[in-house]
Parts: C-alpha cells; sequence; structure tokens
C-alpha cells in the first residue's frame, strides 16, 4: 500500500511539473498567440513566428482572440487596458524593463492548471524582438531566408519551468549601411528578384519594396532597428521607389543616411534630378535649404535619424572651400541652417529630433580644428575602412547629450585596395575594436558597412549581436560564438570543425585579405583607371617555404570544407555553401591563383581561375536560381580578380636570405599574464597591453654587429589623442623609443592596413653572442603587440618566422 501511494504521489508531482511547463509546440501543434494591440511591427513579428512555424510542425501557431490555456499573451507595456489587467491579474512584474528602450520580458506563468506565455516588450520593437525570440526558440534560425537555413521540424519544443528571459540592447541604434551595391545586391534585386521596376536619371537599377521587405525582416530577426539604405549612383534613391518609406515603418526600421546624404537626401542621384545649380552651398545656398526642405516635408510622421553636414555630393570634399578655416566656418553655417530647418519641418525642439554628426575622413580634420556641434548631436566616429577605428570621445565629449556611436567596415571599395568580395575581417579584430568603442562610451549608434550583406551573414550577425549584448551572454571567447552560431546553423555535430575551419580562414586572412593577394592597388596614379597591375608577393619561395605553406594551409581547408560538404545533411548543404564553402574556398583558390602564377605554374594558376568562375556560376544556380547575380567574383573588374596572364606578370626577386634572423609571438614573452587575444593579429593571439606595461623576449644571438630589433603592432589608431608610443629595451639598457601613430591616409597607413601589421624598425648593435633581452613597454594606451624579430640583413620575406627560432646564415 506504501508502495502505491509513493507512486501516485510521484505522478501527481510529475503532472503538476509538467502542467507548469509551456509548450510552444506540442504533439505537431503549435502555440495560439493573443494580442489585441494596433502596433504595425509587433503584427509583423506575429506573422513572422506564425510563418516559421509552417516549417518546423504540422499545425503552425494561430492567431487568438482570447486568452486560453496556452496561449502567448502578447503586448506592450502601458499600452492597452486588457493587457495591463492581465499583468496585474497573473502578477507578473515588468519592473526591470520598465520605461527601457526596446526591452522584452518573457515568462511562462500557471494559475489553475493553465499555463500562459507572456512577451512583453517596453515599446513596440521590444515586443516584437520578443515575439522573434520564440521563433528563435524553436529552431528557426535569423538567415532563414537570407541563406535559406533550413530548420529541423520537431514535434515538441518545451519551455522550462518558470521559465524567464528578460533582455535589452547594449547600443540605442544598431543597424547596417547596404553599400557598393553594383556588382550583388543592385544586379540581384532589379534583374532576379524584383524585376521591372521604373528607373530615374541614370539609374541601372532599384532596390524595391519587395528587396527592403527581406531585408527589414533580417534585421528584425537580428535585433536591430536601422538602416542606411544603398545609395550609390547606379541605384534609384531609396525615397524614390514607391513603398519603401511604408515598408520601413511595417517592420519597425528607422531610416538613417551616411556621412554624405544630409537631411536624408542621397545627393549622389538625387541632386541632378530634383536639385537645382551647383551642389555648392557658398554659391547656391538657397538652392539647397529648397533640396532638402522638399525632403523633410515628405517624412512628416516617419522614423528617422537625420545625418547633418555636408561633403560632397558622394564620397568627396564639400565644394566651394579651400582651406581648412574656409571649410570650418561653411560647415559652421551648414549646421545651423539645417537645425533651422529640422526645427521648422520635424520637432520644434531639435532634442528630440535624432540627429548624427559623422566626421568621416577629410571632416574629421575640420572637426579636431574646433568645428562646434550642437551638443544633442550624437558623434559617429569612424574607423579607418579596413576596421581601425580612428578616434573616440575624449572625456569632454562623452559628457554630451547625444553622445556618440560607430560607423565600421567589414567591406569597402577605395584605396588602398577594395575588398568588397568575401568578407574575411576576423570576429576578434570587431570585438576588439568595438568593445574598446563601447568602453569610451560610444552607445548611441552602430552601423556595420556590409556591402550586399552576402557573404558578410556571420560577421554581420556577430557586430549585431555585440550591439545587442556587448557581453555575447558571458561567453568565454569570440570564437565560442561562432561555434554556436554553427551549431544553430549546421547542427551540434558539425560545430566544433565549421569553427576550426572559419578560425583558420580568418587567421590567413590576418596576414592578406583574398582581395589583396595581387598586391596591387587602386587609386594610384600614373596607370590605366588609376589600377596599379598585379605584383609578385612579397612571400620568398626561397625562405623556408613560406610560399608553398601558406598555399599548404589553405589547400587544407579547402579540401576540408568540400569534405564536409558531402557530409552535411541534405537540407543544411545549400545553406553550408553560402555561409562558410564559397567564402573559404574562394579565398584559397585566389591564394592558389596568384602563388601559383608567382611560382610560374601556369596549368595550376589558370585551373584555380576557372574554378572560381565554376563556384561562383554554381552559387547563382542555387534554389533554383534565387540568388542569381548576388555573388560576383569581379566587384569593379580590378585586376586581382582577372585571368593570370603570364607575359605580364612582373619579376620578382626569389633570392635567399643572408643574414641572421629569430622571431617570437607575442603569447611567447616569458612574462606573459593573460595570454593574448585569441584571432588577433599574424600570431592569432596578439596581446593588449596596458599603459607602461612590458612583454618580454629572450633571443640567442648567434653573433654580435650591426643589426635590427622589428616590432609588429597590430595597427590600430591613436582614439584617445597619445599616441602609439612604445619604447624598447635591451640587456636592461633602453635603445629607442617610437610613436607609429599614422596620419590620414599616408603611405605608412596603406601598406599596414594591407599587411594588418604596423612594423617598427629600432637599429641595434648587437654587443655579443648568446643570451639578450628584449623588452617591450607601452608608453600609452590601446598598444597591441603581435609579433617581435631580431636580425641583421636586409628582409626580403613577408611572415615573420616564429616557428624558425634562432638560426643563421648556414640553414637559410
Amino acid at each position: 500500500m506504501k508502495q502505491l501511494l509513493a507512486l501516485l504521489f510521484f505522478l501527481i508531482g510529475w503532472n503538476l511539473q509538467a502542467s507548469e511547463s509551456f509548450h510552444l509546440i506540442r504533439k505537431n501543434v503549435g502555440a495560439s498567440v493573443y494580442y489585441q494591440g494596433k502596433e504595425p511591427v509587433v503584427k509583423t513579428a506575429i506573422k513572422l513566428l506564425i510563418q516559421d512555424s509552417k516549417s518546423v510542425c504540422l499545425h503552425p501557431f494561430t492567431h487568438t482572440e482570447t486568452v486560453i490555456d496556452h496561449s502567448i499573451v502578447v503586448g506592450v507595456l502601458g499600452q492597452d487596458q486588457e493587457f495591463q489587467k492581465l499583468l496585474l491579474k497573473y502578477k507578473i512584474d515588468c519592473s526591470v524593463i520598465q520605461g527601457q528602450w526596446e526591452a522584452f520580458q518573457i515568462q511562462s506563468v500557471t494559475a489553475n492548471g493553465e499555463v500562459y506565455l507572456f512577451v512583453i516588450g517596453s515599446d513596440p520593437r521590444g515586443v516584437a524582438y520578443g515575439v522573434l525570440e520564440l521563433s528563435r526558440l524553436i529552431g528557426v534560425s535569423p538567415w532563414v531566408w537570407w541563406a535559406d537555413v533550413s530548420p529541423i521540424q520537431k514535434s515538441e519544443v518545451a519551455l522550462p519551468v518558470h521559465y524567464k528571459n528578460i533582455q535589452s540592447p547594449s547600443v540605442q541604434y544598431r543597424g547596417i549601411f547596404l553599400n557598393d551595391e553594383d556588382w550583388g545586391l543592385l544586379p540581384w534585386s532589379s534583374k532576379t528578384f524584383e524585376t521591372n521596376l521604373p528607373l530615374v536619371g541614370k539609374t541601372k537599377g532599384t532596390v524595391g519594396h519587395k528587396t527592403y521587405a527581406r531585408i527589414f525582416e533580417l534585421l528584425l530577426r537580428l535585433r536591430a532597428n536601422t538602416i542606411w539604405p544603398a545609395m550609390h549612383e547606379t541605384t534609384v534613391p531609396f525615397y524614390f521607389v514607391e513603398g519603401n518609406k511604408e515598408m520601413a515603418a511595417q517592420y519597425g526600421i528607422v531610416v538613417g543616411a551616411s556621412h554624405c546624404e544630409p537631411l536624408m537626401r542621397n545627393s549622389a542621384t538625387e541632386w541632378d534630378i530634383a536639385g537645382v545649380g551647383d551642389y555648392n552651398y557658398v554659391t547656391n545656398r538657397e538652392g539647397m535649404l529648397s533640396y532638402w526642405t522638399e525632403r523633410l516635408q515628405e517624412l512628416n510622421g516617419s522614423e528617422n535619424i537625420y545625418t547633418i553636414g555636408l561633403r560632397g555630393k558622394h564620397d568627396g570634399m564639400m565644394q566651394g572651400v579651400k582651406t581648412l578655416e574656409e571649410h570650418k566656418s561653411v560647415l559652421s553655417q551648414v549646421l545651423k541652417d539645417q537645425r533651422e530647418l529640422l526645427r521648422k519641418y520635424v520637432n520644434p525642439n531639435p532634442n528630440k529630433i535624432p540627429q548624427t554628426f559623422i566626421p568621416y575622413k577629410e571632416v574629421l580634420d575640420v572637426y579636431d580644428d574646433g568645428l562646434e556641434v550642437p551638443d544633442d548631436v550624437t558623434l559617429v566616429w569612424c574607423d579607418d575602412n579596413y576596421g581601425y577605428i580612428r578616434r573616440l570621445s575624449n572625456e569632454k565629449e562623452r559628457l554630451r547629450a547625444g553622445g556618440s556611436g560607430v560607423y565600421y567596415h567589414v567591406s569597402y571599395w577605395g584605396r588602398p585596395h577594395d575588398y568588397l568580395w568575401l568578407a574575411s575581417t576576423s570576429p576578434a579584430l570587431l570585438h576588439t575594436e568595438m568593445k574598446r568603442a563601447y568602453e569610451h562610451d560610444a552607445t548611441k549608434l552602430w552601423i556595420l558597412n556590409v556591402g550586399d550583406i552576402k557573404p558578410a551573414e556571420y560577421l554581420t550577425e556577430f557586430f549585431l549581436d555585440m550591439a545587442w549584448d556587448i557581453h555575447l551572454s558571458k561567453e568565454q571567447s569570440v570564437f565560442k560564438h561562432l561555434e554556436q552560431w554553427s551549431a544553430r546553423e549546421f547542427g551540434k555535430p558539425h560545430a566544433e570543425e565549421i569553427t576550426a575551419i572559419m578560425k583558420e580562414y580568418y587567421r590567413l586572412a590576418n596576414f592578406r585579405k583574398p582581395e589583396h593577394t595581387g598586391w596591387s592597388r587602386v587609386e594610384e596614379t600614373g596607370y590605366p583607371r588609376n589600377l596599379m597591375p598585379i605584383m609578385d608577393s612579397e612571400y620568398n619561395p626561397a625562405f623556408h617555404d613560406e610560399l608553398q605553406n601558406r598555399l599548404r594551409d589553405y589547400s587544407a581547408i579547402e579540401e576540408q570544407v568540400k569534405r564536409l560538404s558531402v557530409a552535411m545533411p541534405e537540407n543544411k548543404k545549400i545553406a553550408f555553401f553560402q555561409l562558410v564553402e564559397y567564402p573559404v574556398r574562394g579565398a584559397s583558390l585566389i591564394n592558389k591563383k596568384w602563388l601559383y602564377a608567382q611560382l610560374r605554374k601556369m596549368e595550376e594558376s589558370v585551373q584555380a581561375y576557372d574554378e572560381i568562375e565554376r563556384i561562383t556560376e554554381e552559387y547563382s544556380h542555387l534554389e533554383n536560381g534565387k540568388w542569381n547575380r548576388i555573388m560576383s567574383s569581379h566587384p569593379r573588374d580590378l585586376p586581382v580578380f582577372a585571368k593570370p596572364e603570364f607575359s605580364k606578370t612582373a619579376e620578382h626577386p626569389q633570392a635567399k636570405y643572408k643574414g641572421f634572423v629569430a622571431a617570437q609571438n607575442a603569447g611567447q614573452a616569458v612574462n606573459i599574464k593573460n595570454g593574448g587575444v585569441e584571432g588577433l593579429g599574424h600570431s592569432f593571439a596578439a596581446v593588449p597591453l596596458a599603459q607602461y606595461d612590458s612583454l618580454i623576449f629572450v633571443f640567442d644571438a648567434p653573433a654580435d654587429g650591426a643589426g635590427w630589433i622589428k616590432i609588429a603592432a597590430i595597427p590600430n589608431h591613436d582614439v584617445d589623442g597619445q599616441g602609439m608610443k612604445i619604447a624598447v629595451t635591451v640587456d636592461g639598457q633602453t635603445l629607442s623609443t617610437a610613436d607609429y601613430r599614422v596620419e590620414g591616409r599616408s603611405e605608412t597607413w596603406k601598406q599596414q592596413v594591407l599587411r594588418g601589421q604596423s612594423l617598427i624598425t629600432f637599429p641595434f648593435n648587437f654587443q655579443h653572442k648568446g643570451k639578450t633581452t628584449v623588452s617591450v613597454k607601452a608608453l600609452t594606451p590601446h598598444i597591441i603587440i603581435d609579433q617581435i624579430m631580431v636580425g641583421n640583413g636586409e628582409m626580403n620575406f613577408y611572415e615573420f618566422p616564429t616557428n624558425k627560432i634562432n638560426y643563421g646564415t648556414s640553414s637559410i
């Protein structure tokens, strides 16, 4: 009898616990969703959730007009009386999210044997993010459409008992810039996805509301809220396209504009159509004010972030000024006039209008010369187009009411060389720079230049995940995020291997991006189209097989990807090709093309070129041509993408190195404490130094006499105005100090961003053979040491030979 009672109590307890678990899906049936509000973005999110559930369970989620058992109850705090009554009835404490920006709270509640799941938002977008969190919980990737990531079908999805999930963003405005769309997004949108839309002026294609609906859906799924639309001269401007503005409102997306699009005007195209006279504020002030007024009147009631200031019609300097003082004077008047327009047509109180001032390129010099920007305007700091932030707010600027933000690139067109094809910026660099920005209170707006979105899918999500949660849910490392992402997209059994492949992909690109393997440059005078021809690389085949080693490393991950592609489940193959296989194989093949050409292996070089063309054609046929024209193997038709012409390949001496050299990674310092940053630099573990901290290295010098010490540092910038200063000490005696900061787009800067390292050389006379101790000390903040090398002779190789320690001329 006692055993029977015990069993009965166990079953009752089990059933009680089971009844408290909320099932998003039970016995192949999705839950019902209750929402009585009228917010468009919330309705859009619910529609997406129901649509997503159709690919997961047999009977999808449904709408319900009443709150019933196993209802998902959705609402915005303070908007709906009935919803507020339900919160009181079930004693749900929302104080954590009350008054917050875009926060959500998901909480299960059990009462009278029934269980409900509340999705509560502090505002409409917060609710939408909460609703789409449920989509993630049933296994739908944000890339379900943009990368064809198929979800796994499930008959049961239950949340833990007393489930509670509260989230809010680290950065207020989070979004992307669609840029350099001429070879991907634009031809795909206008010729494949959304054809026959009207053109204006000299444009060649349109990114229409159907395309933007898919882009806005992606942003909503990624918990972003801001777009800088595509704006090249080839593209019909965003506000010229019927339905674009309305689609942004439907998805709750705030529309902003880049550094050369003041007051929501894309002047690269719009001025020639809607403007009158010259785009010159000095000579045509009234014409430009009228032009801006027209747009502000059109946008009445829209949600926008207004860029103020003035550059050229596109990515160039303001017209009509010659000196820095003239530039500052005119720009000051521009800001005053634009603020008056905003006060007149948007809101009488400018403090309530989101505004940005973007000191990009030459405008930073004007700002640093004393240009006064209204206190409520957000300063948006920029990287140098290659992932290294040039400037951040000082102590005084951090007190500004408008705060600050960052405009960052993982795709770029311009000097010293574009990188529009593959997205190979290391997540570790992105994380290092954006974390520093956050620590400098740049929390108002983060914008990522993503090019055509594809193939920058992972980096886009990583950036936006940081903007949502700067701590990345306290993950142990950057690459833990990548592993979790890989598990979500391709399943846990493959996650570790995919992560290892992608880490190697990023490591190899740290030495030289795939687009930079031709050792050529753009915007160089004296050449046809200002494009420098292909040169042999600085990799020396006669120096310890460094060229051959690079070929072997790329071949290894390429073969690994090909094997893994075969092993992928059938419903994951297309996503794997887009997210992993194409970028990895593309990077490998373009390296093979030019490195084999340097070795004069013509057949292998041409085969690599042909294979790039073949896999790009394969991309265009994915999903019955869904992605036709989205991927170009030759953006801007630069020399690096051309078929090799061996008769025109420049000769490059391949002499043996005749000196002594020894090198170490920063992580090999004898006093290392916390190790380096995984994924950063050539060493893939560069070491940040606090001000006045040192790294100590020990070498065995085989001889005395004249030589040098080379320090390789990450080429990040002097964001605080203190310089980038280091001191080198040898055997206790200070050798020298150096400040390796760079100005503008100098030749040194060009070499640094192409190499991914700052090289600082200290001449030194070795005093004796044997043990030599070298110390590198940071004299200013933000110093990150990557590698160190000592030696003599002229360096005629590319990589620091850290795997070949202490060898002399006899082994060279």
